[in-house]
C-alpha cells in the first residue's frame, strides 16, 4: 500500500523525453547513499513505486511534473525526496528538480473517507425514520376518510370511487358515512329515494361492477326495483330484515356483502313476489267485500227485529194486554199462529226489560269498519319485512316501525285506531291496542291469545 507520493517540478533546458528524465534520475542517484537507498533496489523491493513524469515542451525547453510513490516511512521518504533534487542534468542539458510537496496518501484517503462518511450520514438522516413522521402517518391512517361530492349531481361518495373497479351504490349520505367508517371507500349514494336514477350512477354502473346495497325494509325494496329497472346492476346486497345500512356494524356489512346475489336472480324473485301479492290482494278484496255484504244483511235483520219489539212492547202495556190485542186483530187460523209467535217474542223481550234496571237500559251499538284500499296496498308492500304500521281514526299513518317494537310504539302513541302488523299478533299486542283505544288489528297470524279484548277486532291478512 502506497503511503506517500513525492510531487516535484522538473525543468530541462533541452528537447528531452520522459524516459530521458527517469534515466537521469536513476543514473545520477545510483550508489549515492549506498545500496540501502538505491532507487532501483527500492523499486525492486516495492518500497517505491513506478515513477511518473508528465512534461510540456516550450520551445527548446521542457517543463513537467514528477510523481514518485513511496512505501517508506516519513524520514526515509523525505530522504528520497532530497535525493531526487540532487539530479542537475538530463543528458547534455541542464536540469532542475524541485520537490513541492509530499502527499500523505493515508491522510488523503482518510480525508476522503471522512467526506464520504459525512455524505452517507447526511443521506442517512434524510432517509431515516423520524418519530414525528411515524406519528403523523399513524394518525392519518386512523383518520376516517371524508365524504366527497361526485359528479354533476354532487352525490355523496367515498374517495375510492374512481380508482376502484367495483362501486357500491347505497341510498343516502348516512349510508356512505357508515361504510367509510369501516373502510369501504368505493361507495356512492343515490341522493335519496328518487323516481329517476342520477346519470352519474348509470355511467358508473356501465364502466364498473355495480353492487346495489339497500335497506332491509319496504323502502329498500322499492329503491331496489327502481335501480334494477334503470341501471346496469351486477349484484345485490341487502341489510338484515328491519335494519338500515346506516345502522349496520362492520361485521354485518361484511356479511351482507359476502352474501351477494346476482341482479338477474333478484329481478325474477321480485317479479314473482309482485304477482303473488297482486293475487293475494284480489283475494283479500273479495273476502272483505263478501264480509261487508253479510254484515249489512245481518244489521238489517237486527234493525227489523228491534223495531218490531219496540212497536209491540210499551212501557205501560202488560204481556196479557198485548196478547189480547194481537189475538183480536187476527181473524184467521194463519193469523192466529203468527200472532202467537209474535207474542212469544214480545214476552222474551219483556222479561229482558224486567231483569235490567230501568236506569241502565241496554243499547245496541253497531260498528261499521271501512278499510281503505291504501291499507291493502300497504299490506302488500310490507309483506315479508316484519314491520308494523299504526293508523289513526282517519287512516293516516302514525308510525312505521319494526314489528319487534310494535307494542312499545303503540303504548307511546296518542292516537291509535288500527294497526297493520306484518308478523304474529300476541295477547300482549292486542292488550296494548285495547289500552290505547284501538279497534282493529290486521295481521298474518295470531298465537297465544287467550281472550280478545272488548272492542278490538282481528282480521287475518
Amino acid at each position: 500500500m502506497v503511503k506517500y507520493i513525492i510531487k516535484a517540478l522538473v525543468e530541462v533546458d533541452g528537447p528531452v523525453d520522459e524516459h530521458d528524465i527517469i534515466g537521469a534520475i536513476f543514473g545520477q542517484t545510483e550508489g549515492l547513499l549506498g545500496d540501502q537507498f538505491d532507487l532501483r533496489e527500492l523499486q525492486d523491493k516495492n518500497r517505491i513505486g513506478r515513477m511518473i513524469v508528465k512534461i510540456q515542451r516550450r520551445g527548446n525547453k521542457v517543463v513537467g511534473e514528477l510523481l514518485v510513490p513511496s512505501n517508506l516511512d516519513r524520514a526515509e521518504t523525505a530522504l528520497v525526496a532530497a535525493l531526487l533534487e540532487s539530479v542537475d542534468r538530463v543528458g547534455p542539458y541542464p536540469a532542475k528538480i524541485e520537490v513541492v510537496s509530499i502527499i500523505d496518501v493515508r491522510k488523503e484517503k482518510i480525508k476522503k473517507i471522512i467526506e464520504r462518511a459525512k455524505e452517507i450520514l447526511k443521506q442517512w438522516r434524510e432517509e431515516s425514520v423520524d418519530i414525528r413522521e411515524i406519528l403523523r402517518e399513524i394518525s392519518e391512517s386512523t383518520k376516517k376518510p371524508e365524504v366527497i361530492e361526485y359528479g354533476p349531481e354532487k352525490l355523496p361518495a367515498g374517495p375510492g370511487v374512481d380508482r376502484s373497479d367495483t362501486v357500491i351504490i347505497v341510498e343516502g349520505r348516512a349510508d356512505v358515512i357508515n361504510l367509510l367508517r369501516y373502510g369501504y371507500d368505493n361507495v356512492i349514494a343515490l341522493g335519496g329515494a328518487k323516481p329517476k336514477i342520477p346519470e352519474t350512477i348509470k355511467k358508473l354502473a356501465e364502466k364498473k361492477v355495480a353492487i346495489a346495497f339497500v335497506d332491509g325494509d319496504r323502502g329498500g325494496t322499492m329503491i331496489l326495483k327502481n335501480l334494477l329497472a334503470q341501471a346496469n346492476i351486477a349484484y345485490v346486497a341487502r341489510a338484515p330484515p328491519g335494519k338500515e345500512v346506516e345502522d349496520l356494524t362492520g361485521k354485518e356489512i361484511a356479511k351482507a356483502l359476502s352474501n351477494l346475489q346476482p341482479a338477474s336472480k333478484v329481478k325474477e324473485e321480485l317479479l314473482k313476489a309482485e304477482k303473488m301479492a297482486k293475487a293475494e290482494e284480489a283475494q283479500l278484496k273479495q273476502i272483505m267485500s263478501s264480509k261487508g255484504e253479510a254484515e249489512m244483511v245481518e244489521k238489517t235483520k237486527e234493525e227489523q227485529v228491534q223495531k218490531k219489539v219496540e212497536e209491540k212492547v210499551g212501557v205501560e202495556e202488560t204481556p196479557k194486554e198485548a196478547e189480547k190485542e194481537v189475538v183480536e186483530e187476527k181473524k184467521t187460523k194463519e193469523e192466529i199462529e203468527v200472532a202467537v209467535k209474535e207474542v212469544t217474542e214480545i214476552k222474551e223481550a219483556q222479561k229482558t226489560q224486567e231483569v235490567l234496571p230501568k236506569e241502565e237500559k241496554r243499547e245496541v251499538k253497531e260498528y261499521v269498519m271501512f278499510i281503505p284500499d291504501k291499507v291493502f296496498e300497504k299490506a302488500k308492500e310490507i309483506s315479508g319485512t316484519l314491520r308494523t304500521i299504526i293508523y289513526d281514526s282517519k287512516w293516516n299513518e302514525v308510525a312505521d316501525v319494526p314489528a319487534i317494537k310494535a307494542v312499545e310504539t303503540i303504548l307511546n302513541s296518542n292516537n291509535v285506531y288500527a294497526i297493520l302488523h306484518d308478523g304474529v299478533a300476541t295477547q300482549r299486542l292486542l292488550d296494548a291496542v285495547s289500552q290505547k283505544g284501538g279497534r282493529l288489528v290486521l295481521t298474518k297470524k295470531v298465537v297465544r291469545v287467550y281472550r280478545r279484548p272488548k272492542g278490538v277486532f282481528v282480521v287475518l291478512t
